[in-house]
């Protein structure tokens, strides 16, 4: 990931409701929603949760898949870990101890 691609991914997730639809969306990997129940979920109509999922898929960090009427959206996973990994690639200044507690923040919820 490069500069510019985190700057569109994380101006995407900038949002409160489209940072709601993301973690919405990683809850509910590896099946993803129906475009229809992310908006009843977040109370939002469906024309605005449209362009909030345009926007998001824009980015990179949703997926969409047509399943017959229905279009199914999912969190970008690989996206999401190449985002994190280029946010803290460099943490530390080489000092692993010092990112254990991020580590260790992680680990029970993966």
């Amino acid at each position: 990931m490069d500069n510019d691609s985190a700057i569109v991914a994380l101006g995407a997730l900038a949002q409160s409701t489209r940072l709601d639809v993301f973690r919405l969306l990683v809850r509910h990997e590896p099946d993803g929603m129906a475009a229809g129940e992310i908006a009843r979920q977040l109370d939002v109509p469906q024309n605005t949760m449209s362009a909030h999922l345009g926007i998001l898929a824009r980015a990179g960090i949703v997926r969409s898949e047509r399943h017959s009427r229905s279009i199914i959206y999912r969190a970008d996973l690989d996206r999401l870990r190449a985002l994190t990994l280029f946010l803290v690639k460099d943490c530390c200044a080489g000092s692993p101890e010092l990112c254990a507690p991020l580590l260790a923040e992680l680990t029970p919820c993966c």
